[in-house]
C-alpha cells in the first residue's frame, strides 16, 4: 500500500538581509496510513518548520520553499491552488499547534471556534455545528460540554484548552494530525492525559500522526518510527526500537544521554552535548554535528554525511557511527546495583 504522506528532498529557507537561513535542507520521509512518526530534536532543529511547509503555513516572505514534494494521497501539496489548499487544510490535514493560549482567539466562545470549522468544510448549519462542537468536546474529556462550550480560552486550564485544540482538530476527522509539541508548559499529569487521548483517538479513527517533540519519553510511548533532526537534517531515522536500543549516531546517543534514567545510580550523572546548536544563518560545507561530536573523523569536517541505510529501516548520516556495543557498555554503568 502507498504511504499516505511522501515528503521528498524538502527545503525551506528563511532570508534575512544578505544571509539565508536553511531552516529545512533536503528531508525525505514517508508516512504510512494509521502510523505515528516522531519528528524529535532540539529547539531550533527544523521540526515544526517541516510540518509548517507540509500545511504550506509559511510565512512569505522571510521563509520561501525553494524546492521539494510534498505528495499527500498521490497528490503534491505544493503545486496546489491555494483555495484547494484552503480546503485540505483543517479537513484532511489537520495540526494541533504548540501554545493553544495564542492558538485560541481570546474574544470568541469556544464554540464558536469550534464550529467554524465543521460549518467552513463540512457545510453544517448553524444548529448542526453547536451539537457537534459538543460532542467533540465531550469527546476529547471536558465534562459539562453543553455548558463549557459557551466560554472564552481564558476560563480553561492549559490541559483543557489543549484539548479544545485536538477537539478543532479531529472535528472533520482528518486522515492527518499533526501533533506539534502537543504537551508543552503542560504539567506531566495532564501531558499523560493528552497523550492517551491522542492514542484513543488514533486507535478510533484510524488517523496518522506526526508527533514532533524533543521529549524522548513522549516518543517511546507514542512513535512507530522516528526521525531524529539536526540543523535542518535527518541524522537518524529508524524504528522507536532500533533508536533507543541502538542509537547509532552521536546526535541520537547525546539526546539519550542528555535525559535522566529511573534505573540509574542516585549520584549518577547526567551528560548533555557539549557545545551549542548550529546557527543556521551560516549553512554547513561538512556535517553539521562535527563542533560537537566526540566520534568525527577526518571527513566530517570536509563534506555533509549522506543519509544511508546500515540496517532494514535504519538510516544514519554519520561517517564514524557509534560502535554497535557503545550505548549498552555505558546503559550498564549506570544501572543502580
Amino acid at each position: 500500500m502507498a504511504p499516505l504522506l511522501s515528503v521528498r528532498d524538502l527545503r525551506t529557507w528563511f532570508d534575512e538581509e544578505n544571509l539565508t537561513a536553511k531552516a529545512v535542507d533536503g528531508v525525505s520521509f514517508d508516512l504510512n496510513r494509521g502510523e505515528t512518526l516522531g519528528i524529535v530534536g532540539e529547539s531550533g532543529s527544523g521540526k515544526s518548520v517541516t510540518n509548517l511547509s507540509i500545511m504550506r503555513l509559511i510565512p512569505t516572505p522571510p521563509g520561501r520553499i525553494v524546492s521539494g514534494e510534498v505528495l499527500f494521497d498521490g497528490h503534491d501539496l505544493l503545486k496546489l491552488p491555494a483555495e484547494e489548499m484552503r480546503r485540505v487544510r483543517g479537513k484532511r490535514i489537520a495540526m494541533i499547534f504548540q501554545d493553544p493560549m495564542t492558538s485560541l482567539n481570546p474574544f470568541m466562545r469556544v464554540s464558536e471556534q469550534l464550529m467554524e470549522v465543521t460549518r467552513l468544510h463540512l457545510g453544517h448549519s448553524r444548529g448542526e455545528a453547536y451539537e457537534h462542537a459538543v460532542k467533540m468536546l465531550e469527546t476529547v474529556g471536558i465534562p459539562d460540554a453543553r455548558r463549557r462550550a459557551d466560554g472564552y480560552p481564558h476560563e480553561f486550564s492549559g490541559g483543557m484548552r489543549q484539548r479544545v485544540m485536538i477537539a478543532m482538530a479531529l472535528s472533520c476527522r482528518p486522515q492527518l494530525l499533526i501533533a506539534d509539541e502537543p504537551t508543552t508548559a503542560l504539567d506531566v499529569t495532564i501531558q499523560a492525559q493528552i497523550l492517551e487521548l491522542i492514542k484513543t483517538l488514533k486507535r478510533d479513527t484510524g488517523t496518522s500522526v506526526i508527533m514532533i517533540t524533543h521529549d524522548l519519553g513522549v516518543v517511546a510511548g507514542m512513535c512507530e518510527r522516528v526521525n531524529v533532526m539536526y540543523a535542518g537534517m535527518f541524522m537518524e531515522t529508524g524504528t522507536a526500537r532500533q533508536l533507543f536500543a541502538n542509537p547509532r549516531h552521536p546526535y541520537t546517543l547525546g539526546l539519550l544521554q542528555s535525559i535522566p534514567r529511573l534505573d540509574a545510580a542516585r549520584k549518577s550523572r547526567l551528560h548533555p552535548i557539549e557545545g551549542a546548536p548550529r546557527d543556521m544563518l551560516r549553512p554547513p560545507a561538512a556535517c553539521p554535528f562535527q563542533p560537537r561530536c566526540r566520534f568525527e573523523v577526518e571527513a566530517s569536517s570536509q563534506e555533509v554525511p549522506p543519509l544511508e541505510e546500515i540496517a532494514r529501516g535504519h538510516k544514519v548520516a554519520c561517517f564514524n557511527p557509534v560502535p554497535e556495543d557503545e550505548w549498552q557498555n555505558m546503559r550498564k554503568q549506570v544501572v543502580a546495583p
